[in-house]
């Protein structure tokens, strides 16, 4: 268990923007930020943070809280995990007691997946530095690659024993279970025998953008043909092959500050790259590039710069995987390095400037890039050359912007030394057979949605669920402020009519509004704001500074995201950057008291209203027993709706 004052001291130290801008490229809207949801595939930002309120939003999903739900939502972590980041973040020490066996069994499986492969993390580097075989084996080959003691720790390498249950037998003999061993791929089980999946590799340990250690990488260091010179963790429950990029989680910072991702194939060239200077490097660890891979980059910047040894079957290979970084809409360099040189060795053999140059002189965009390697490929066969160019114009249609595809077929005109017409002619082919495939899926969307729209009918609007909202907004934004209220007063001429007279009266927001509820006895019918009505107003009673980061720290996860999706709902609008188009929402904290009135009338109003309807129903079911003093029930209400309408500026 964490102590109470650590976590308070967790949640006064951290900023959700600073915690979720390590994960999503935010950039400035007002007084917000806003990014692409690291919850959904889209092109266009839906994410919102809050730095005055200490929430986040994601208008894709729905999804939204403080930096700590963040946490839970986007790395799967528990709460105390969630703490534990943070603490570690921002270098505070967190007062804890010790986990029972229990406890630990308790854990979930994933949990459980997940302490197991701390646990071989922290081993392997023990076993790397701290034993003889280690260190003659393991420490020697990563200092022959040149890497120093500094790198070596930064990446967590590690080794492990050339022995057939080393790991097994301390992971079993310090608690942990079988079955989560076996899980994680570090242990093989066959009927009665264990083995060491990664006996006599060094390690590379794979993890999360968070820090997380997911599954591992191990090199082989003995010539045996009958073993993989790589072998990686199994697909597990926490480790997915193709949803990680190996580096991300030193390289973030770096691809957002540099707003550019270098992609490469190995563990030593992210390596490398990054002890010669250049940080912003990940890799796909040996595996095909996916559309999940390109959208954890995405998160963090536009631009991807990939870098190929000078083996051109690998090049050629590589090549589908370009296409599916220009589906993203992203922008797409290559760069190769000379014949028989990779990365890894390049940077080896190079300074950062020397290496930074050759990187900027060197990079060719996709397109001149993809021309000269299938151009060689081609030449002399003007058969080939044909498919070559029909390969480029189908790269060139993946892009979803049309200005780029433009550019690029005047670009890819220009290098084949072909008309644009043809090459235009070519992309409207391509273009008509994709947008007829779209239109059989979306007539069949279409006939299942008619079928829908049948079955459903219109939803109307909730007045008094949109008025109850309202008021926990108001509450929770401007509750412990004071202001000058205008208030009504009913009052009867000597002719019998009804008047509404001002009187101005100061009080805090809370207050005004318990007061008019209460002297209404209006109450709340959505269960969830009565409860959080009630909640607020005790709050807001037991201490005089009302804190709403705070607040939303102490109550439940449902109703926290019940909060933000109140607070941030206005946050929408500012998505569409409405300043650009000469429009100007106004702030409404300029006329908080005008706001507190204005919604107090219009639920009175709508109450009314209600009630006036209540009556006309019973005349019209009970017609020969409405007596006269129902009637004039009726008109009195009617005639207080009309003076409060009129007091809104509305027309009935």
């Amino acid at each position: 268990m964490i102590a109470a004052h650590s976590i308070d001291q967790v949640f006064e130290t951290s900023r959700v923007e600073e915690v979720i801008g390590d994960f999503v490229q935010l950039k400035k809207a007002g007084s917000n930020f806003k990014g692409l949801s690291p919850f959904s595939d889209e092109r266009t930002p839906s994410f919102m943070v809050s730095p005055v309120k200490q929430i986040w939003k994601d208008f894709s999903t729905g999804k939204g809280g403080n930096v700590v739900a963040f946490l839970m939502e986007h790395e799967h972590f528990t709460y105390p995990e969630a703490i534990k980041y943070l603490a570690k973040k921002y270098n505070i020490d967190i007062e804890e007691t010790e986990q029972t066996n229990e406890q630990k069994e308790a854990a979930n499986e994933r949990e459980s997946l997940y302490l197991v492969s701390e646990f071989a993390n922290t081993y392997f580097q023990k076993i790397l530095h701290k034993t003889d075989q280690g260190k003659s084996i393991g420490l020697s080959y990563f200092k022959e690659r040149g890497f120093t003691g500094d790198t070596i720790k930064k990446f967590d390498l590690g080794y492990s024993l050339n022995e057939w249950q080393a790991f097994t037998d301390e992971a079993l003999k310090k608690g942990y279970k079988l079955e989560f061993i076996e899980k994680t791929g570090l242990t093989i089980v066959k009927e009665e025998k264990r083995f060491d999946r990664f006996k006599g590799r060094v390690m590379f340990p794979i993890k999360s953008m968070s820090g997380r250690v997911l599954g591992f990488g191990g090199r082989i260091l003995i010539n045996d043909k009958k073993a993989a010179k790589y072998l990686n963790s199994p697909e597990s429950d926490i480790y997915h092959k193709s949803k990680v990029l190996y580096g991300i989680y030193n390289a973030k910072q770096s691809i957002a500050k540099e707003d550019n991702c270098y992609l490469v194939e190995g563990y030593t060239d992210v390596i490398q790259f990054h002890q010669t200077g250049i940080k912003n490097v990940v890799s796909s660890s040996g595996t095909a590039l996916t559309s999940e891979q390109i959208r954890l980059i995405n998160r963090l910047t536009k631009n991807i710069t990939v870098l190929f040894d000078g083996d051109a079957a690998g090049m050629r290979a590589s090549l589908r995987g370009i296409d599916l970084i220009l589906e993203q809409g992203m922008n797409v360099k290559v760069c190769t390095f000379p014949e028989g040189e990779d990365p890894d060795s390049f940077a080896k053999q190079n300074t950062l400037e020397e290496l930074t140059l050759y990187l900027e002189e060197n990079a060719k965009d996709f397109i001149q890039f993809k021309a000269s390697v299938l151009h060689e490929a081609s030449k002399n066969d003007p058969i080939k050359k044909a498919e070559t160019i029909r390969d480029i114009v189908n790269s060139i249609s993946k892009i979803p912007d049309t200005i780029k595809k433009e550019i690029y077929i005047q670009e890819c005109a220009r290098i084949m030394d072909i008309s644009e017409e043809v090459l235009f002619s070519t992309l409207a082919q391509i273009n008509q057979k994709t947008l007829k495939e779209d239109n059989k899926s979306f007539k069949q969307e279409q006939k299942s949605f008619e079928v829908i729209k049948h079955q459903q009918p219109v939803k109307k609007v909730d007045v008094q669920y949109l008025l109850e909202r309202k008021i926990i907004e108001v509450l929770l934004l401007y509750g412990d402020k004071t202001e000058d209220f205008e208030d009504l007063v009913l009052k009867e001429t000597e002719a019998g009519e009804l008047l509404l007279e001002p009187v101005i009266q100061k009080a805090k927001v809370f207050e005004k509004i318990y007061l008019d509820l209460q002297e209404d006895e209006m109450e709340f019918s959505n269960p969830q704001f009565k409860d959080l009505y009630y909640t607020i107003i005790d709050k807001l009673n037991q201490s005089p500074e009302f804190e709403l980061r705070t607040f939303i720290n102490t109550v439940d996860a449902d109703t926290a995201n019940e909060i933000t999706n109140i607070l941030m709902e206005d946050e929408r609008y500012s998505l569409s950057d409405w300043q650009r188009k000469n429009i100007f929402p106004k702030e409404k904290n300029h006329t908080v008291a005008q706001l507190v009135g204005e919604t107090i009338l219009s639920l009175r109003c709508f109450l009314i209203e209600q009630k006036v309807l209540e009556f006309q129903q019973k005349t019209i079911e009970h017609k020969s027993e409405v007596n006269k003093s129902v009637l004039e029930e009726v008109k009195d209400y009617s005639s207080l709706k009309m003076l409060l309408s009129r007091k809104l500026n509305r027309v009935l």
